[in-house]
């Protein structure tokens, strides 16, 4: 599956003599329903690739394994009548990580990976991050490399124009892993948990994400142990305040010929 699915559309242009028909890829959004131990922890809305990924990084995410406690995840396809399919992810964590797992599956309700759904109280959503131990050596040039070699390695957002990529880069500027998702919360989850998966070292690049700069990014970037977070548009307030408090640099609004620095 390379997550997309079409449909016949109707291009009507203005002021033209008669429309045309067309065929339109648009990305596939499916419920992944994410189980550790048995337990049904969250049902997530993501698109179908690169889920064995997606789950690991989403787990360490959430702060629910380290990356060498998320066991082999088993995939299963479920019908879904007229909505199409669905998918199951069944993984195995450690014994010692299912008290808190229980606790949180009792009063979660997930339906975005975005980092903070379900949790109860302001002080649990801004709970404290883990201070960064190196700064990044990335050169504005090596971002700028990096951006530009992005284009090509969106086989997904080319299709549709309606995805999110998220980009591991060495300082150098070279593109290392991609990752794609209708989500943005998600395609990064997605590159964290294939940078764990294949033993990749987060603290040694740099992450581009093709969105706005927003506090859930900065939270898995951070976790992640990511020193640079590059975004092509604006950061909210609550990101750079967060970033500033545990030495994660940001770029932002990044294009060809410039970025913001922050």
């Amino acid at each position: 599956m390379d997550g997309t699915f079409e449909i016949e559309v109707r291009r009507s242009a203005y002021g033209a003599p008669s429309d045309a028909d067309e065929t339109l890829s648009i990305p596939i959004e499916a419920p992944v329903a994410i189980e550790t131990n048995g337990i049904a922890y969250a049902v997530m809305m993501a698109t179908p690739i690169d889920l064995e990924d997606f789950v690991t990084g989403f787990l360490m995410a959430e702060g629910l394994a380290a990356a060498d406690e998320v066991g082999e995840v088993v995939l299963h396809e479920v019908e879904s009548g007229e909505w199409g399919s669905g998918h199951v992810a069944r993984v195995n964590l450690p014994a010692d990580r299912l008290g808190p797992i229980l606790e949180r599956a009792r009063r979660r309700v997930g339906d975005s990976s975005c980092g903070i759904c379900g949790i109860e109280g302001v002080e649990a959503a801004l709970r404290p991050l883990p201070p960064l131990q190196r700064r990044s050596e990335a050169s504005p040039e090596a971002i700028g490399r990096a951006l530009g070699a992005l284009r090509d390695r969106q086989p997904l957002g080319r299709q549709t124009r309606a995805t999110h990529a998220a980009a591991f880069c060495s300082e150098d500027g070279a593109v290392l892993a991609v990752r794609e998702d209708v989500g943005r919360h998600n395609a990064l989850d997605k590159l964290v948990g294939h940078l764990a998966r294949e033993g990749g070292d987060p603290a040694a690049g740099f992450i581009i994400m093709t969105s706005r700069c927003s506090y859930e990014l900065v939270e898995k970037t951070v976790r992640a142990g990511c020193p640079l977070l590059v975004t092509i548009s604006a950061p909210t307030d609550l990101a750079v305040r967060r970033a500033k408090a545990v030495g994660l640099s940001l770029a932002v609004v990044a294009r060809d010929d410039s970025m913001l620095l922050v």
